[in-house]
Parts: structure tokens; C-alpha cells; sequence
């Protein structure tokens, strides 16, 4: 049985047919460039780019929701074509993620899209939190009888608990806060403090994912960023990409910052308290007006919906995906803050995959080889033609 599974991120697609080691990542987004007018680049083909500065984006998620499918068609088009995955559709089997909360409407416009367009043989759609505790639980199936996933993304962070497969839906927590808008928030504070950026969101985004951290006392380091000379252990050096001898960005050493060694027409940002402030904002929301909880209080709120016998188990397994868990000192925070929020008499255990991005991907892979993912999860072509819609929404949303 030939099954593609793909993780369709607002960021990144993450796609793969289950026979791959790993999946291929490719930015879920269509870019024009001011260096080269006239052309597209179509997800991965930005890498034949010569010059990342003054990117246009054409996105197909807004808010973690699917609604240009005219840019997602011609990303598919690309991903399934010759160039990419070369897809036989009439022998192919799809899996395919799906944001929590999804309309209705873009559930059936995705369904009638993948079967009357591209014809696949049967299509499997299911939430990438199941995913991720499905290969949680396979890895330890004694422990991990319900995983509380912890997805921070591109849009959103949501906060689902999955008990043997199955989302208890009254748990389900979102956060309107992800790594587009810390990206975004870095811009406007190094645009106020240094240098005009607003235009450069691919470049401030490697300056956010070389440079940022979770701080573990967030006072402590305002107090060190305001030393001056290398007293301070927090300020670093980043140099900016000019397109002709450097085409990313890297942070220089405390050494070479503070031996001031600078190579000619070198163009440096200074980040300072701008590495652990950005990231604070998955903690405290309120910091930029977003009257919203921060992770770990929405975690705690998550886990108090549920049945008091299971809440133990929840705190015992939290598990971080998503790009937002990439950032050092994440899954230290988070445990300290549910630590001291959680009740006293139980165990609070925060684990983190070592590819924490395709964590759900590499979930899709396992649950494709299972007997039980073709004779109940998928839905067919052909019963698909004889039921239309209402049998994907009955296999798919029940």
C-alpha cells in the first residue's frame, strides 16, 4: 500500500511517502523576490533565489486556517509533480494533517479537492496532535497511555490531550500566539532600535530561530542585558547576510564582538535583550496586549477540563512539538512553570523529540503501517463517488 503523509503546516509542509526516512520540508508558501520580478518561487524553489532581502509572501493559511487554495493549489501541484514526490494519484493513498477547530467548509473544499482533482486512492485526515501521541505512545506504550501535545506553531500554539488515539475535546486549549508573530514582533523592535527591517521577515526570521532563547529568570537576564562590556553574557553580534559573499547569517563570538574585528561593508545587528524577550511572549501573551494565557497556565486550564483520574497521567506526559519548542531552555521553562502552577501532589514530566517539527510526521509514517489505518481511518475514491461528503465528515469528524 503506497501512502503519502503529509503534514501540511502553515510554515512548512512536511511530506513524505511512508517508505522515507525522513519527510521533505518545504516552506507551504509561494515567494516573490525584488531581485527577480518576473518569477515565482513555489515552495523549495526558493533556494534557487539569489537574494532573500525584500521577500513578498503569498501565504494559503491565515490565522492557522487554509483560505487561499488558489496559492495551496499550485503548492500541491508543485509537491505532488515530477520535480518533488511524483505521485502515481490512482495508486496513492493520502494522509493528511488538519488544524483543531477546522470550518467545515475548508474540510469539504480539501476532500472534494484531493479526490475530484487529483483522484488519490483513499485519503485519511486527522490532527497532527494525534499524530504526535500516536508515535509517543508506540515509543513507550506502558507510560504513555494519555500524552497532553503541546503544539506551538506557525499561527497558534493548541494544547490537546489524546487518550489511546482519541482527542478529549473539552481539553482543547489555543493560544493565538506562534512563531509568526514573534517573528513579526522582532521586526517592529529592531526596526524602533537599530535598523529599518520591517520588509526583511525571511532574514529577521534566521536572526529569531540563530539568536532567541527561553530565559529560565527573566529578570535576572534584563538585569545582566544592562551591563556594560563583557559583563554582559547576554548581548551577541549578528551578522546580516549581503547576497554576494554570505548568503545566511551567523552570530559572531563573544571574542570576535568584543575584539570589535569587523570585515569591511559587514552589516551587524545587536541583539540583546531582544533573545529572551521575544520568546517571553509564549509565556506572557499580555506583554504585547494579547489578552490571552501563556502556555503553561493553559496547559494547567487543559488538564483541570479533564476527568480527575486522568489529570495525573496528563501531568506526567507533556510533550512538545512545533517549531516555538526548537528554542533553548523551552522544555526547562515549561516544566518550572507547570511545576510551580501544578499541585503538589503530583508528578509534572515535559518531554521534547529530538526532531520535534516532524515529530507528527514521523507519527503519520508509524500509524500508516498499522492494519487498523486502511480498514477503518481511510476513506475510498470510490466511497468517496457513492456517499459524496457526508462519509468523509462521518469517518473524519465523529
Amino acid at each position: 500500500m503506497v501512502v503519502l503523509v503529509l503534514d501540511n503546516g502553515a510554515s512548512a509542509a512536511k511530506v513524505g511517502f511512508n517508505t522515507a526516512d525522513s519527510p521533505r520540508l518545504i516552506p507551504n508558501c509561494i515567494f516573490k523576490a525584488k531581485s527577480e520580478r518576473r518569477k515565482l518561487f513555489i515552495g523549495d524553489q526558493l533556494e534557487e533565489c539569489k537574494d532573500y532581502s525584500g521577500l513578498f509572501y503569498l501565504l494559503p493559511f491565515q490565522k492557522g486556517f487554509l483560505v487561499n487554495w488558489d496559492v495551496e493549489k499550485q503548492i500541491w501541484d508543485y509537491m505532488y509533480g515530477k520535480e518533488v514526490m511524483k505521485v502515481d494519484f490512482p495508486e496513492t493513498t493520502i494522509l493528511m494533517t488538519e488544524p483543531h477547530f477546522n470550518f467545515t467548509s475548508i474540510k469539504d473544499a480539501t476532500d472534494e479537492i484531493l479526490f475530484e482533482e487529483y483522484n488519490f486512492k483513499a485519503l485519511c485526515r486527522i490532527s497532527a496532535a494525534q499524530l504526535s501521541a500516536f508515535k509517543c505512545h508506540k515509543e513507550e506504550v506502558d507510560k504513555r497511555l494519555i500524552c497532553l501535545v503541546v503544539d506551538t506553531g506557525y499561527s497558534f500554539t493548541h494544547i490537546v490531550p489524546v487518550l489511546n488515539g482519541k482527542i478529549l475535546k473539552k481539553g482543547i486549549k489555543r493560544i493565538n500566539v506562534g512563531g509568526k508573530l514573534l517573528t513579526n514582533h522582532l521586526k517592529e523592535i529592531l526596526s524602533y532600535r537599530q535598523l529599518h527591517v520591517l520588509d526583511e521577515t525571511y532574514v529577521i526570521n534566521q536572526v529569531k530561530e540563530d539568536t532567541c532563547y527561553v530565559s529560565d529568570d527573566f529578570y535576572r537576564d534584563m538585569n545582566i542585558s544592562r551591563l556594560k562590556g563583557a559583563k554582559n553574557t547576554v548581548v551577541r553580534d549578528y551578522v546580516l547576510p549581503d547576497y554576494t559573499h554570505l548568503k545566511r547569517g551567523y552570530v559572531k563570538s563573544a571574542t570576535e564582538m568584543w575584539l570589535g574585528t569587523r570585515k569591511e561593508n559587514e552589516q551587524i545587528l545587536r541583539m540583546n535583550n531582544e533573545r529572551f524577550a521575544v520568546p517571553e511572549l509564549l509565556f506572557h501573551p499580555s506583554d504585547i496586549g494579547i489578552h490571552e494565557m501563556g502556555i503553561p497556565e493553559a496547559i494547567i486550564h487543559s488538564i483541570e477540563q479533564l476527568p480527575v483520574e486522568m489529570q495525573p497521567h496528563c501531568y506526567m506526559n507533556i510533550l512538545l512539538t512545533g517549531g516555538c519548542s526548537l528554542f533553548p531552555g523551552m522544555k526547562e521553562r515549561v516544566f518550572s512553570e507547570v511545576r510551580s502552577l501544578a499541585p503538589c501532589d503530583v508528578d509534572v514530566a515535559v518531554y521534547c523529540p529530538s526532531k520535534p517539527v516532524t515529530h507528527a510526521w514521523d507519527g503519520g509514517v508509524a500509524l500508516s503501517k498499522t492494519d487498523m489505518f486502511a480498514s477503518k481511518m481511510c476513506v475510498t475514491k470510490a466511497e468517496y463517488d457513492e456517499h459524496g461528503k457526508n462519509i468523509c465528515r462521518e469517518k473524519f469528524d465523529s
